[in-house]
């Protein structure tokens, strides 16, 4: 019996490259797997399905963690208001993680020898499959051979060509990676440091115009109501949630930012679900938390956010940042009011039991009613004895 391969399955040009190669040079029996976590239509499946028992493949899997992705990922990322370099709701590389565990469980499964995946060596993707491989199955090999051969794009379609394939590969202007989590979008110009994306690379358009409300409502720091619609599945609401937005053309912008691999990196994106969701929590955490709450919630939400993208997802210290975040988010609950504009979003307020601001202890800039004048003159002193100290000695 041939040894088996588990290839981590797209359907574009270099899983379509690998699935040939792997059977015909490598002799392995593949079984081609895809790992939705929201990105995919039951359409878009049943294309990739289609297209990799065209290849050839022995059998073909859909892997559906759209749920654990949610549970285990964007959840997290919420609590953290998770933006890289202020800017990237880590929209695609977050799903990697998630898509390379269930992979190699698979593998795992079906008793496979060996797995492989499509990724280059330019990019982030190698580390994040490799990574998880590595950890969780050591005893399972590692196949690459995109990387591995250097083939350029014109050798692989003809070598696909040569072996009967005659899908078009034909490459598009830009290269478009969407998810449940925003939508990255590369291209000349992100090759560049002083160009932008042209509105036609973006793959929704403006459709309104003049302004709407859109409220959003949190329980314990998850989003569970949309304009004052229940919904009991997370992943629904995010889905209503980039519907409204991405029809203002919301959550456009580009990151910059460092790759695993040591160099400096540049994408485009759309994420109007994401920064509506991060943006609308993290006004609701201004209001019910406290200072210091907020402050080391900033600090472990940045490691968490560099860690998740950096492949590090599997350090024992994520699971205990993930139980501070998720304590944190105790009393964040009540509605944020948003008004939505062409291309960008204006956050009006919140209603909330536990906003901070409804206290009987004073009103910034008006009245104080928790504190006398007289206090506020001796706290003043006592807390400028350690200046005064400094001074007096220093000169």
């Amino acid at each position: 019996m041939k040894e088996k391969v588990v290839l981590a399955f797209s359907g574009g040009l270099d899983t379509s490259f690998c699935a040939i190669y792997l059977a015909k040079e490598k002799g392995l029996d593949v079984h081609s797997a895809v790992a939705n976590t929201g990105g995919f239509s039951k359409e878009e499946l049943q294309k990739i399905e289609a297209k990799a028992y065209a290849l050839g493949v022995k059998s073909h899997k859909t892997l559906d963690i759209t749920a654990d992705y949610y549970n285990k990922g964007i959840r997290y990322m919420v609590y953290g208001n998770v933006l890289r370099n202020n800017t990237y709701p880590i929209s695609v590389s977050s799903e990697r993680i998630f898509q390379a565990l269930a992979v190699i469980d698979y593998a795992k499964k079906i008793g496979a020898q060996y797995v492989a995946h499509g990724s280059t060596g330019a990019g982030n993707d190698q580390i994040r499959f490799d990574l998880a491989f590595e950890v969780l199955a050591p005893e399972i090999k590692i196949l690459t051979p995109t990387r591995d051969l250097e083939l350029t794009r014109d050798a692989e379609i003809e070598y696909l060509r040569n072996n009967g394939v005659k899908d078009n590969f034909e490459k598009m202007a830009y290269s478009i990676n969407q998810g449940l989590w925003g939508t990255s979008i590369g291209g000349k110009e992100t090759l560049t440091s002083n160009k932008t994306l042209p509105e036609s690379a973006y793959p929704t358009h403006l459709t309104k115009e003049g302004e709407e409300i859109l409220t959003l409502e949190f329980l314990k720091g998850q989003l569970k109501a949309v304009n004052g619609k229940t919904h009991h599945n997370p992943v629904d609401v995010i889905r209503e949630v980039e519907k409204i937005g991405s029809a203002w053309a919301i959550g456009r912008d580009t990151h910059v930012g460092d790759t695993i691999i040591g160099i400096k990196g540049r994408v485009g994106f759309e994420a109007a679900a994401p920064m509506l969701i991060i943006k609308a929590h993290h006004l609701l955490e201004k209001h019910t938390l406290t200072k210091w709450q907020q402050y080391w919630k900033e600090q472990l939400s940045n490691w968490y956010g560099m860690f998740l993208h950096e492949a590090q997802y599997l350090e024992p210290v994520m699971r205990d940042m993930e139980k501070f975040l998720e304590s944190s988010q105790e009393n964040v609950t009540g509605k944020v009011i948003i008004k939505l504009l062409p291309y960008t979003f204006q956050l009006v307020g919140i209603e909330s039991d536990h906003d901070l601001m409804n206290s009987n202890f004073g009103q910034y800039g008006e009245m104080n009613k928790g504190w006398s004048a007289d206090d506020a003159k001796g706290y003043t002193k006592i807390l400028s004895n350690q200046l005064k100290i400094f001074f007096s000695v220093n000169k």
